[in-house]
């Protein structure tokens, strides 16, 4: 079956199911109404994870291709009726906050949230490659992209409430701009072609290039408020023809980024390659990468991350465990570890937090709770800080560092790595 004729069926039945769900008393008998439509829920249940899912991005894509409007808050909510989101998505830790967000002190809070991880088959697989996949000869590919810059970098990390992406959006864009300024100010003296151990085959030149090259990514899936996802290759990019001169390229697709950002209602629906289709989605995600190759350039030049504050490092960290279900060659692998039953503990040693991760029905399920709370006992854990913990899922950092402490099945963490590898 094509992808077009998936697409087609999926959205035939978003329509029908809405029209079902919204129509008049007079137009549709409310009993056979709300017995048509849990007869479909309980269809629909019978699917596996992976399948759920599926149909969650078809019917999510569908409602994005409508105008802006009543009809297309119906269509987003449309998994929700039907029962297709339960546990597929992370419950925010508080009924109060939106999908996406997190709230203030997330970090250190006691409330527990959980998310399911389940394998994004190609037809939905929004995602676009990773930055630590092999670079093309043009431009390093993934979404990833920083935010605005315009003045000169501060000598020290961003305060940890202006970095914390539970804060305003425009808070957390001057965040990644401080730290794309440290970036740049790290890359503009050295040599561009020093190799990053932590992105195996890139030197400094094709990381520049590929962070200037997503500002520009970014920048026009939120200003065109796009749809549906858009390549790399497809954009306008126009990097230097020298290396030298990619560290004032990098931050003049900065400006431009985060000049879009600040004027965009963060609630402005956009396509994105997470679990999250607004515009409030970029500015978190992009904190994140920003965070994570800050790390890449300090390794590759001085052999030493930098500290980074807790709250930037565990949103990042919840970022990435919620993001999960969207990247395939990170859901495939995990879908079939065969450690059904498995628990994987995080423990952040500077804010007491815990993340547990419990494997099984083809993914995993997480929650974020205080020092102690955790309600299920693990059969691995790992403790450190909340930075190092970021930088050790994204794999900047071995298992075997001794900044780690480790308890319990080492093999589980190890497994967990190696298919989570971007």
């Amino acid at each position: 079956m094509s992808d077009a004729l998936l697409s087609a069926l999926a959205e035939s039945l978003a329509e029908l199911v809405t029209a079902v769900g919204t129509s008049d008393d007079e137009v549709l008998d409310p009993g056979t109404a709300v017995r048509w439509l849990e007869g479909a829920a309980a269809t629909l249940d019978g699917l596996g994870p992976a399948d759920r899912r599926a149909l969650d991005g078809l019917f999510r894509a569908t409602a994005l291709r409508r105008p802006a409007g009543p009809r297309r808050e119906a269509l987003l909510r449309l998994s929700e009726r039907l029962g297709l989101a339960e546990g597929l998505r992370q419950a925010p830790p508080a009924a109060t906050v939106p999908t996406g967000a997190v709230p203030t002190g997330a970090a250190s809070t006691a409330t527990a949230s959980t998310a399911t991880v389940t394998t994004a088959p190609p037809l939905v697989a929004r995602r676009v490659p990773s930055p630590t996949a092999s670079p093309s000869p043009t431009v390093p590919r993934a979404p990833h992209a920083a935010v605005g810059i315009s003045s000169s970098p501060s000598p020290s990390p961003a305060t940890p409430a202006a970095a914390s992406p539970a804060d305003d959006p425009a808070d957390v864009c001057d965040a990644v701009a401080e730290r794309v300024l440290r970036f740049a100010a790290l890359v503009r003296e050295a040599d561009p072609a020093t190799p990053v151990p932590t992105c195996p085959g890139w030197t400094l030149a094709d990381l520049t290039r590929h962070l200037g090259a997503v500002h520009r990514w970014a920048d026009h899936l939120v200003r065109t408020r796009a749809t549906v996802r858009v390549h790399l290759k497809d954009l306008p990019l126009d990097p230097p023809s020298h290396p030298a001169a990619y560290a004032d390229w990098l931050t003049e697709g900065a400006d431009t980024v985060l000049t879009t950002l600040r004027a965009t209602a963060p609630d402005l629906p956009v396509w994105s390659p997470g679990a999250d289709p607004h515009a409030r989605y970029y500015p978190r995600r992009l904190l994140s990468e920003a965070v994570v190759h800050l790390a890449d350039a300090e390794l590759a030049l001085g052999g030493a991350a930098g500290a980074i504050d807790p709250r930037t490092a565990a949103d990042a960290i919840d970022h990435f465990l919620t993001d999960a279900p969207y990247i395939p060659w990170i859901a495939e692998p995990l879908a079939h570890l065969g450690r059904d039953g498995a628990v994987l503990r995080l423990a952040a040693r500077d804010t007491g937090t815990v993340r547990t991760l419990v494997l099984g029905g083809g993914g995993f399920t997480w929650s974020r709770e205080g020092r102690g709370s955790g309600a299920v006992g693990p059969t691995a854990s790992v403790e450190a800080d909340t930075g190092e913990l970021l930088l050790l899922l994204h794999r900047r950092y071995a298992a075997d560092d001794p900044r780690f402490t480790h308890t319990g099945d080492r093999e589980l963490l190890d497994d967990w790595l190696a298919a989570t590898a971007l």
